[in-house]
C-alpha cells in the first residue's frame, strides 16, 4: 500500500478530462477509457502505458509507504489541514515540453511559486513516510544519480525534490527519437486549449496504490486555501438556507 500527493485539477476540469482521454484512464473513477480517435490503438497504449498507471498528475510528494506509527486516517486529516492552510499559486504559462525521451506539461518560464509549494509538501508529509527498503533504493538506480540526488534520496525517499525538482505533468512514456516530432504535433493539437496560458494550482489530491503494481487512484482531493466549517460552526450569511 502506497500513497502519493499530486497536483491534479478537479475531476470535472477540462484539462483533467482531456488528459484522462489521452492517457486512457480516469484516476478519479479508476476507469479505463477507449483509445482516442485517429490513433493506432497498440501504438497509443504503448506510448501512454507508464503515465496511465499513475493517472494524470504532477508529483509533489512521491509514492511512499506509511510509517509504522501513522495511519491512513491521520494522513487524510493532515492532508486536509495542509490544503486549507496553503494559498493557491499560479503557473504563469503552461508549455508542452520534451524532458529527455518523454513529453510533459511544464511551466514555460517562472516556476518559483509551484517550486515553493512542492517543497512545503515534501517537508510537511515526511513524518508519514516509512524508510525505503534496500529494494526501493535499488529501483531508483542510485549509481546513475548525482551525489546531491543520492543525498536527497536518503533524506526524503526521492531524489528529485527541492532544487532538483521540476514540476511536470507526464503525458507519455519514452518516445523513440524518430517518432518525437510526430508525437509532439499530436500533443500540441490535443492540448492546444491549455498551452501558452496560466494554470491555477488550486487543487491537490492524495492518491493511493492499494497493492503493488495496481493503478494509482484519487483517494481524496481538496481545494487549496478553502477552510471547511466543522459541523458545529455557525452559518455565514452566504451559506444559510
Amino acid at each position: 500500500m502506497r500513497y502519493a500527493i499530486y497536483f491534479t485539477p478537479p475531476a470535472t476540469d477540462a484539462l483533467t478530462r482531456t488528459a484522462a482521454a489521452w492517457l486512457g484512464r480516469d484516476a478519479f473513477t479508476n476507469q479505463e477509457l477507449p483509445a482516442p480517435d485517429g490513433l493506432d490503438t497498440a501504438t497509443w497504449r504503448s506510448l501512454t502505458a507508464e503515465p496511465r498507471r499513475y493517472g494524470f498528475h504532477a508529483t509533489l510528494k512521491a509514492p511512499f509507504r506509511l510509517a509504522a506509527e501513522t495511519t491512513e486516517t491521520e494522513l487524510v486529516e493532515a492532508f486536509q489541514r495542509f490544503c486549507a492552510d496553503r494559498p493557491q499559486v499560479i503557473i504563469p504559462t503552461l508549455a508542452l515540453t520534451q524532458l529527455g525521451p518523454f513529453f510533459a506539461l511544464t511551466p514555460q518560464d517562472d516556476s518559483t511559486a509551484i517550486d515553493g509549494l512542492c517543497a512545503a509538501v515534501v517537508e510537511a508529509f515526511e513524518p508519514f513516510r516509512a524508510p525505503l527498503s534496500p529494494d526501493d533504493i535499488a529501483r531508483r538506480k542510485p549509481e546513475r544519480l548525482t551525489d546531491r540526488q543520492r543525498d536527497l534520496l536518503a533524506r526524503y525517499g526521492y531524489p528529485y525534490v527541492h532544487e532538483e525538482f521540476r514540476f511536470h505533468m507526464t503525458l507519455t512514456g519514452p518516445v523513440a527519437e524518430a517518432e518525437r516530432d510526430g508525437v509532439s504535433a499530436i500533443l500540441q493539437d490535443r492540448f492546444a486549449a491549455f498551452l501558452h496560458r496560466p494554470l491555477s494550482i488550486g487543487h491537490l489530491a492524495l492518491f493511493a496504490e492499494r497493492e503493488q503494481g495496481a493503478p494509482f487512484h484519487v483517494l481524496i482531493d481538496e481545494a487549496i486555501g478553502v477552510v471547511k466549517p466543522g459541523p458545529d460552526a455557525p452559518l455565514s450569511a452566504n451559506n444559510k438556507n
